[in-house]
């Protein structure tokens, strides 16, 4: 018997990069789905909005700093079964940004190299961008 279809449920996310080669993580509040996992920032795309629009958004909306569309860089996808939909994971790499990351949709942030990022909680999509994370940051 076929499976009904999932509706999409298309997310952006950033790998911010420091100087440093440290990567940008938020810890996921109490109240949400996953509470307590470590994600790179981002969220949902709305209806009629482009990911990079979205990311945009989203980064001014969790960290409140400016990224240009033109500073993102896509680098990889996820695609994972949920609950009664599906999601699609974009990932897109960002070197450049106007302002300091600020608190403000997480219960903690944190700077970590890809070896750094190996050791914390994360959401299942979220995990193999290490390894993506890890080659793009060699070249």
């Amino acid at each position: 018997m076929p499976n009904p279809a999932c509706p999409l449920f298309p997310v952006v996310a950033a790998a911010l990069i420091d100087g440093a080669g440290r990567v940008l993580v938020q810890q996921r509040p109490p109240d949400k789905q996953m509470a307590g996992l470590w994600e790179f920032p981002g969220g949902k795309i709305e209806s009629g909005e482009a990911p990079e629009a979205a990311l945009v958004r989203e980064l001014a909306e969790e960290l409140a700093i400016d990224v240009a569309e033109s500073d993102q860089t896509p680098v990889s996808f996820a695609s994972q079964a949920l609950a009664g939909k599906h999601l699609l994971l974009l990932l897109y790499l960002c070197r450049q940004w106007v302002g300091t990351p600020q608190l403000l949709d997480a219960v903690a942030l944190q700077w970590a190299t890809p070896a750094q990022l190996r050791e914390l909680a994360m959401p299942p999509a979220d995990a193999p961008f290490i390894a993506v994370l890890e080659r793009h940051m060699k070249e």
